[in-house]
């Protein structure tokens, strides 16, 4: 009977185990699929490599995040859209302050954040997309905000004057993105009144098109086909000995 009761017990604890190691099994394959699957909209730190590199390289030590003195940079969990242990930051609600001694690029141990970059001017972490069916300026009210917010005023954002037809006594001052030059910091996008923000920050990768090499612009000065170019004499004017049709009556007093 005792002999009955240890082999059932025995059983019971072997199933239990089998079922553990399932459960355990599933949490870590979900853990590790996690840990390298990112949304395309997720923003790095300043230098971050790009995405594929940068998870390559990082070894999730958070140093990073601790090093960062204004708690902008989280670690990815679980819950989110970012690989866990990875670091990112959301513009909405805490956007990058571009420290000019970079801690969170000293503090990075692996290169994932690249060493060679020396002004946080010169960062790149995405680039400002304007949404400008939602955006104040463009709907004619007076709003200043992002424009004000940009550490790079008047270089990555300028306001664009545009006259108001309908008034005639009124004008439109609509932002203006330059992407040569947006750090995708996006204190612009934190500054925007409107209920869900009209400009926010996204990887370059996900908003901004490559021209292709073999395009040649040759009214730009320093394009190859046009180091060899010279203007030519303008062309003569051309004296048919008459007037053009339909004006004649115009200083004749008379009618067409």
């Amino acid at each position: 009977m005792t002999e009955g009761i240890n082999r059932r017990a025995l059983f019971l604890k072997l199933a239990r185990g089998a079922a553990g190691a399932v459960v355990g099994g599933s949490v870590w394959a979900a853990w590790v699929r996690k840990g390298q699957a990112a949304a395309v909209t997720v923003l790095r730190p300043p230098g971050a490599l790009a995405e594929a590199q940068f998870q390559a390289a990082c070894i999730k030590c958070g140093q990073c995040v601790t090093a960062c003195p204004y708690a902008v940079l989280r670690l990815g969990d679980l819950h989110g859209d970012v690989p866990v242990g990875t670091p990112t930051f959301t513009p909405r609600d805490a956007p990058c302050e571009l420290c000019p001694d970079l801690p969170c690029v000293v503090a990075c141990p692996t290169g994932a954040l690249a060493a060679d970059l020396k002004t946080p001017e010169a960062a790149r972490m995405g680039v400002a997309v304007l949404d400008g069916h939602s955006c104040l300026a463009f709907n004619g009210l007076r709003c200043e905000a992002c424009y004000r917010a940009c550490p790079l005023i008047d270089d990555a954002l300028t306001l664009r004057y545009r006259h108001q037809g309908r008034t005639g006594v009124h004008a439109f001052f609509e932002p203006v993105v330059n992407p040569d030059t947006c750090t995708g910091c996006g204190q612009c996008e934190r500054a925007c009144p409107t209920d869900v923000a009209s400009i926010k920050v996204f990887p370059p990768g996900l908003t901004q098109g490559v021209l292709g090499a073999h395009y040649r612009l040759g009214w730009t000065h320093d394009a190859p086909v046009t180091q060899r170019f010279e203007q030519g004499p303008a062309p003569a004017p051309v004296d048919t000995g008459q007037a053009a049709p339909g004006l004649d009556y115009l200083n004749a007093g008379g009618r067409p």
